[in-house]
């Protein structure tokens, strides 16, 4: 199990922006576009950018903006924003289970190119990787 704290709720453009070694609440940044899914980052990790792993919440529940919740890493989606990687982790609730499809790939591309239509940088999504990729991601990046 990890913890993902929820900066953005799923149908909500607004992301609440955290210092992320103390979790410490700076401030809300509107977006151009829903989320599909809860969206935030593993707390305690560090990625290669030197933020914390990024990581989607496949679920349909409600998960509130702000909250830290328990999740299982199922997938991890490769992203690479202006030759930089940025790969998100995807989990779910304990017990619920979710289909790695390539219509998942396609709804979380055209989201994330979706936010990035204005930005000057080439933007690379995809594929979705299994759990083991995930799993690997994560220790590699300080937890596991």
């Amino acid at each position: 199990m990890i913890q993902m704290l929820i900066q953005v709720a799923a149908g909500s453009c607004d992301r609440k922006i955290y210092k992320e070694s103390t979790l410490e609440y700076l401030g809300t940044q509107p977006g151009s576009q829903p989320y599909p899914y809860p969206y935030g980052f593993i707390v305690g990790t560090s990625a290669e950018d030197g933020a914390c792993v990024d990581c989607y919440l496949i679920t349909r529940e409600k998960v509130t903006a702000g909250s830290i919740v328990e999740c299982e890493p199922v997938g991890l989606l490769l992203q690479n924003e202006a030759g930089e990687i940025d790969h998100k982790i995807l989990a779910v609730l304990p017990g619920q289970e979710a289909v790695l499809s390539p219509e998942l790939l396609q709804e979380l591309q055209g989201f994330i190119h979706s936010i990035f239509r204005d930005a000057d940088m080439e933007i690379r999504v995809g594929p979705i990787l299994p759990r083991e990729a995930a799993l690997d991601h994560l220790e590699k990046s300080g937890t596991a």
